[in-house]
């Protein structure tokens, strides 16, 4: 039985190692090194493209190397072909402290000291209480609820808003297009944790910020097309946002000409916040593999008529 691996290459070796001392009985290849085409029966990609998938005809899984999906082509994947998501603690912890990380710099002004330091200005700021400040996360499925655990315990109020209602001991719950000003209102710093769908495409826009309080700042960690980057450079000049964390853009990277890359109220990552950990992520992957061998259910199969 074969797998072909066709994902982030300085991982490859890792992937490799664990398959070989922990499945030696399966056929881990990598890519470009695929050998025959059609001899796989389990892909292992990020971006898969059509021509490859075409030359795949015995393929029975497609497994996604990361979180997201948005990279795959649904009419590209025969509908028996189930499509999985990665979800595994490496890709949650990562973006558990990279949101902590950005959360904590904003609430206690670090961006400012930054510039202060350059300018030589010796101010201190008032530090408010973290109950002080409400946080708000945009999209509550694994990641997010990861996120508004970990910051719970800094003490923040916590919102959360999700296409279905989702309740988190702690987190002021809100669901659907109906609810989402109310959400907004009320929160000072607004986290989007969005899968990238037809109907999250472009939500972070002028209209949404204008929601927000004023002076409230955005972290991005969903995708780059979430964002009106036009949209957003308006409501920092305009001091409707107050500073924007962003790890992912579009395109990626950025152009060099981008306003992005000197705006002083813009922070940004060239899409670091959460990376798939071979070490965490192959046994849970092989032990998917493994339960479709054994005619099991797959965990974290991607609904396509929701995109996610």
């Amino acid at each position: 039985m074969s797998i072909l691996y066709r994902s982030d290459a300085p991982r490859a070796a890792a992937w490799a190692r664990y398959f070989a001392e922990h499945a030696p009985d399966l056929d881990f290849r990598v890519w470009p090194d695929a050998g025959k085409l059609d001899e796989i029966e389990y892909l292992i990609a990020w971006q898969a493209p059509r021509e490859l998938l075409a030359a795949l005809p015995r393929v029975k899984v497609l497994f996604s190397s990361g979180a997201g999906i948005d990279h795959v082509d649904f009419s590209a994947v025969p509908a028996h072909i189930p499509i999985v998501r990665m979800v595994e603690p490496g890709i949650i912890n990562g973006m558990v402290e990279y949101v902590s990380l950005a959360v904590l710099a904003l609430h206690r002004d670090f961006f400012d000291y930054v510039a202060a330091k350059a300018a030589g200005n010796w101010n201190a700021l008032e530090v408010p209480p973290a109950s002080a400040r409400t946080i708000g996360v945009m999209g509550m499925g694994v990641l997010g609820r990861a996120v508004l655990e970990r910051l719970a315990t800094f003490g923040f109020r916590l919102r959360g808003w999700n296409r279905s209602l989702r309740h988190v001991e702690g987190v002021e719950s809100f669901a659907g297009a109906e609810q989402l000003q109310p959400f907004l209102e009320g929160c000072d710093i607004l986290i989007c944790l969005l899968p990238l769908t037809p109907a999250t495409n472009g939500i972070l826009n002028r209209e949404l910020f204008a929601a927000l309080p004023s002076g409230a700042a955005l972290i991005n960690v969903g995708r780059g097309p979430h964002l009106v980057d036009a949209d957003l450079l308006h409501a920092l000049d305009s001091g409707r946002l107050s500073r924007a964390v962003l790890d992912v853009t579009d395109p990626e990277p950025l152009a060099p000409e981008h306003p992005f890359w000197t705006h002083p109220r813009v922070f940004l990552t060239p899409h670091v916040a959460s990376m798939t950990q071979p070490e965490t992520a192959a046994p849970i992957l092989l032990e998917n593999l493994r339960r479709h061998q054994r005619g099991e259910q797959l965990l974290d199969v991607v609904d396509r008529s929701r995109g996610y």
